[in-house]
């Protein structure tokens, strides 16, 4: 696959967790869709056919990732309008109180935050930043940690399956389990950026929200991504942003109906998408098949971050922020000294190396895929010695 993938011939890429590399056979699945739609015609009878095979078949390859059918899983642009469409149509009280993870993306945070101004809820913080150590210990003490920040009105959960900046698991499984033991059972929002498409999801996508996007460990094209929802979410959340799509009758406007939208997930998409982006995603994801399994896939990504955490171990002025081995392929580390992170991220850029700076906490990130190389280790691993 790294040889189908035109942005790792020319340089050192370890930022898959910001967005993955297209492959060829990908971007040229696009381009064919487009050229398909065009000799159909655009808006013609002949098209409609055309682009609802293309749409049941990428959601029913989506949900059969998740490992839920297909009317529980929508298309989205992006994981956070995955995570913030439904969770703006649930139901709320004032009073009600929602908690977020300490780790989660200033996107949703500011959702949640301004969702919490316009109905008068309350947020309550859940600490998992400063887990870094053995992943069952982290279960334990996320687990812990929920009953001690669980209040009688926690009506939300939001907490990524697999933390962006440190990397580190979350036991979403056991979090969704302990959920159900609370007077209020509430909502479990799970933010799946960097899980999809890099490990194993279906138990973490039993959430009520499971959002990713197909742009980053897929190595799909960027504006498709999907979200798995939960039937309770189906019965009970409202649609939000709201166009054709969202509506069981596109053809007219009703003012008398109180009966407009799906009944499935798709009340939660909006209108008119990129249908060639679908060809495109699909093609990543068997590419990445053709790989090997989902766990031999997440395997191999685990030997190679481990292989990068022992060398920055083992470099001075160096600490990688988890205490152990990564358990995914995000490797955070912290240089010592007063040069910023954003100073070694363009020192390293202008080798053709390129890997992030995370502001909270402060430090760099590099992220291995199956595309990586031992060679791409050493390179990096030299070149962050030499900082």
């Amino acid at each position: 696959m790294r040889d189908l993938c035109s942005a790792l011939q020319n340089k050192t890429y370890f930022n898959y967790g910001g967005q993955g590399p297209l492959p060829s056979p990908s971007l040229e699945a696009i381009a064919a869709s487009w050229s398909r739609v065009q000799e159909l015609g655009p808006f013609t009878a002949d098209v409609w056919p055309y682009i609802a095979s293309e749409v049941n078949s990428t959601r029913c390859l989506l949900a059969q990732y998740c490992g839920v059918p297909p009317h529980r899983l929508a298309l989205t642009e992006n994981v956070t309008s995955g995570c913030v469409l439904p969770l703006w149509g649930l139901p709320f009280d004032e009073g009600d109180r929602l908690l977020i993870g300490d780790c989660e993306h200033p996107g949703v945070v500011s959702a949640c935050v301004e969702l919490a101004r316009r109905q008068n809820l309350a947020i309550d913080v859940l600490p998992v930043k400063h887990l870094r150590g053995d992943q069952s210990q982290c279960d334990v003490s996320v687990v812990e940690a929920m009953a001690q920040t669980l209040t009688p009105r926690t009506r939300l959960v939001v907490l990524s399956h697999l933390l962006w900046n440190t990397g580190q698991v979350m036991p979403i499984a056991a979090v969704a389990y302990q959920l159900t033991q609370h007077p209020q059972q509430p909502f479990l929002l799970v933010d799946a950026a960097q899980s999809f498409g890099q490990i194993p999801v279906e138990e973490a996508a039993a959430a009520d929200i499971y959002a990713f996007t197909g742009h980053k460990w897929a190595c799909g094209p960027e504006g498709l991504g999907g979200v798995a929802l939960s039937e309770r979410v189906l019965a009970k959340a409202a649609p939000t942003v709201i166009g054709w799509r969202s509506l069981r009758d596109e053809s007219k406007a009703d003012l008398t109906s109180k009966d407009l939208f799906h009944h499935d997930s798709r009340r939660f998409e909006v209108a008119t998408s990129c249908v060639p982006l679908m060809a495109g995603l699909r093609c990543s994801l068997q590419l990445l098949d053709n790989e090997g399994s989902a766990q031999q896939r997440w395997d191999r990504i685990r030997n190679l971050s481990s292989d990068l955490w022992q060398a920055l171990q083992g470099l001075e002025h160096v600490k990688p922020l988890l205490e152990v081995p990564p358990a995914s392929g995000l490797v955070s580390f912290q240089v010592d000294g007063d040069v910023p992170p954003a100073e070694h991220v363009k020192k390293l850029g202008a080798q053709g190396l390129w890997i992030r700076d995370l502001a909270d906490p402060s430090c760099l990130r590099a992220c291995t895929h199956i595309t990586t190389t031992e060679e791409d280790i050493n390179t990096l691993v030299a070149a962050i010695s030499a900082l």
